[in-house]
């Protein structure tokens, strides 16, 4: 068995096209999984976005200020949205989530339907400030199709962009000599909760996906060096750093902060070789273009929300509750799924934390000192940054933190641990092989078990059956179609770290080639008399 699957795994990541185009479809079943197991509007904010896609998708980048009233958090307030012109049934989006978020007993077959009036009318988004380019790459299919499939469309528009990223990031790490090893940290980096938010239409997809991305070629580029792949390897980081920019502001401080960690795990003399590539400063044009432009759309969208929040909630009390809140924090990236309120299970997170536990450890234990060093401040910095970014915000927006939003940085712990490890432990030194296998099945098995155990939520809330046979709630084609589909692509898609290293396949075939030669050579024995 063991056999026949690594001659799966050496054919997948045979050539990059063939790895990139295997890549693609897994994570593509994956994420669009995920899109059609979760019901419309089952997501974070997500009906916002919808509405957003829709309008970019039809020119409208702009639109009035409306003030609308809300309650976030027990914080009530009147949030700055903008108002669209689209389909009369878009206004229902909002309140499809209404009957079972945060009801988790409740499945959500309570959902009322979708009206199919084509008149015009004003919908408002809050998501209006956000910048275009994400909308436009997702709101396209609501032009082709009306309803409930168009929006499914939409979901899928924004499962292929993450796929992509995904499977360029899996390629560029099986150019390292140690494939096996360097792919189990982009397999750790695409958390549960990555995959989901990758189905789902938000900017959290793309984000997740660009910095996966990013942080795995910008490491490649200056940990693994090989001239005949750097153009490529920039290209990577480049088109990562687009999309990551693109999205949200945030996007620029998550680039910045990889690329600095990146550069503390350089090899000696790369980065002059680097800089002497025309197509690095190519990419650093098209970024730096990007950032202006992302910083002017911003300039030019500011949220004009005013929350009313209690007197209380100090800087220093705002900080205190973003420390207690860590562990929620780390959660929310492993998996935590419908609007906060379907966490993954036990298994799940503790099969994640085990595998993230080991591969720090590993980089710390093989690491020197610059590299140790980046591993403890990527440790650091993911306390630090939630409790410093809510903390300065706080006073006017609440406690709105959510662990996905650090997640396109974060993913750089897992990628920094992993390749620290790679370049540094000695051949034969460590059991990497037997590792990645009990590594990657076990990943893919807790990825399995929290779609399971979500899409049960749907069905039936948690206090159904196990098994939901007689589901309240099930997707387009049954539950049962997309737990298989979603099973078998989480355990194909780890298959390439199963794959034969390049130095152990160089070795393979070297004594190979030998053999035949001593077989071609071999002297002639008289025969017995």
């Amino acid at each position: 068995m063991i056999s026949a699957l690594t001659r799966v795994a050496d054919g997948a990541a045979r050539t990059p096209k063939r790895l990139w185009a295997t890549a693609f479809a897994l994570f593509f079943a994956l994420a669009a999984s995920w899109s059609a197991a979760t019901p419309l509007g089952g997501s974070p904010d997500e009906h916002a976005h919808f509405i957003r896609a829709a309008a970019v998708a039809r020119g409208q980048i702009n639109g009035p200020e409306v003030m609308v009233p809300h309650t976030v958090a027990g914080i009530e307030g009147e949030f700055a949205e903008t108002g669209v012109q689209l389909p009369q049934w878009y206004g229902q989006l909002p309140k499809q989530h209404e009957c079972y978020a945060w009801k988790e007993g409740t499945p959500a077959s309570c959902a009322p339907a979708l009206g199919h009036s084509g008149k015009t009318v004003q919908v408002t988004t809050a998501a209006g400030r956000y910048h275009p380019a994400y909308y436009l790459v997702t709101g396209w299919p609501s032009l082709l199709v009306e309803g409930p499939h168009g929006l499914y469309l939409m979901r899928l528009a924004s499962a292929a962009l993450c796929s992509a990223l995904l499977a360029s990031a899996v390629v560029t790490a099986a150019e390292w000599r140690r494939r096996s090893v360097a792919l189990l940290g982009v397999f750790a980096a695409a958390t549960p909760m990555a995959l989901y938010m990758g189905g789902m239409v938000n900017p959290s997809g793309g984000e997740i996906a660009a910095g996966v991305l990013v942080w795995t070629a910008l490491l490649s580029v200056l940990m693994s060096p090989d001239p005949r792949l750097l153009n490529r390897r920039l290209a990577r980081v480049g088109i990562g750093g687009l999309v990551l920019i693109n999205i949200r502001p945030l996007g620029l401080i998550w680039f910045a902060g990889a690329v600095s960690f990146a550069l503390l795990l350089q090899q000696r003399g790369v980065l002059g070789q680097v800089l002497r590539r025309k197509a690095l400063w190519l990419w650093t044009a098209l970024l730096g273009v990007a950032t202006a432009g992302a910083l002017l759309w911003a300039g030019a969208h500011p949220d004009n929300s005013v929350i009313n929040t209690p007197g209380t909630l100090t800087m220093k009390e705002a900080a205190r509750q973003t420390f207690g809140n860590t562990q929620t924090y780390v959660h929310q990236m492993l998996g935590y799924f419908g609007w906060l309120d379907t966490p993954a299970p036990a298994f799940t997170w503790l099969v994640w934390w085990g595998v993230l536990a080991v591969l720090t450890a590993l980089g710390l234990v093989y690491g020197r000192g610059r590299e140790v060093v980046a591993l403890l401040g990527m440790l650091v910095a993911i306390v630090v940054v939630p409790v410093v970014a809510q903390t300065l915000q706080a006073e006017k927006l609440g406690m709105v933190w959510q662990g996905r939003y650090l997640l396109p940085f974060a993913v750089g712990l897992p990628l920094m641990a992993v390749m620290t490890a790679a370049s540094r432990s000695p051949e034969g030194g460590f059991p990497w092989r037997r590792l990645t296998g009990f590594a990657v099945a076990g990943l893919a098995l807790a990825d399995a078990a929290a779609f399971f155990w979500t899409l049960r939520r749907f069905a039936v809330g948690t206090s159904g059956p196990w098994v939901p046979f007689s589901a309240h709630w099930a997707p387009p084609g049954g539950w049962a179609l997309w737990t298989a589909v979603y099973t078998a692509a989480a355990f194909a898609v780890v298959l390439p770290a199963l794959a034969r290293d390049r130095d152990a396949a160089a070795s393979g075939d070297r004594l190979q080639h030998d053999a035949a030669r001593r077989g071609q050579h071999r002297p002639r024995v008289p025969a017995a008399g």
